[in-house]
């Protein structure tokens, strides 16, 4: 059982330094990774938010161009996560919990991997591929995969998020038949209501 987790940061010498930390312990530091006492950076766990190794990578970056003096910035970067089950569970951008929470309004478009020929042929049709939209401009909001691979698959929809691809953008992107990636793109189809392997209506 786990009941969360704490920054591992005893011994550093840290009460030495201007370093600042949040309530809960966590390191506080700017949009480059740049903590209190300017000398020091820190990326991580240590931070606080989304504990995941792909996200420490990332900030790492950011904080070695913003020594180097590039301008560099954690800012409206899109931190995908995967939970390792079975079937495996990713998403990435506004999930369609969020949206309600804030009152944001969305239109949602599915497929379901039962429609899929590579599912089938896993046997493992037991999936489902979500796309979160914004009414207006169609712009892909946010991504959420349930199924096998779906830490493999979820890379295409933070890419769609990232660069504000459209579900317009996904829908007419060929995907190669049977793959599960294919499922990206009728899920965007099924948004128009042309989605090849499964009756479907424009984004509900």
């Amino acid at each position: 059982m786990s009941v969360g987790r704490v920054p591992n940061l005893a011994d550093l010498g840290l009460e030495n330094t201007k370093v600042t930390k949040d309530d809960k312990g966590f390191i506080q530091c700017n949009a480059q990774q740049q903590t209190e006492d300017p000398n020091i950076y820190a990326v991580g766990d240590v931070n606080g938010g989304t504990l995941l190794a792909h996200r420490a990578f990332k900030e790492a970056k950011i904080a070695v161009e913003a020594m180097l003096g590039e301008a560099s910035a954690f800012e409206n970067v899109v931190i995908p996560a995967v939970v390792f089950t079975d079937p495996e569970v990713a998403w990435c951008g506004l999930t369609e919990t969020e949206a309600k929470q804030k009152n944001i309004e969305v239109k949602i478009a599915r497929f379901p991997w039962g429609a899929s020929g590579r599912a089938l042929t896993l046997d493992r049709p037991d999936g489902l591929t979500k796309l979160i939209i914004e009414p207006e401009t169609e712009r892909i909001l946010g991504v959420g995969i349930v199924g096998v691979g779906a830490g493999e698959l979820i890379s295409e929809g933070v890419l769609a998020v990232e660069m504000g691809a459209t579900a317009r953008d996904l829908a007419d992107s060929v995907h190669p038949h049977p793959t599960l990636s294919e499922t990206l793109m009728e899920a965007a189809e099924s948004f128009y209501g042309t989605a090849t392997h499964t009756l479907s209506r424009r984004g509900v």
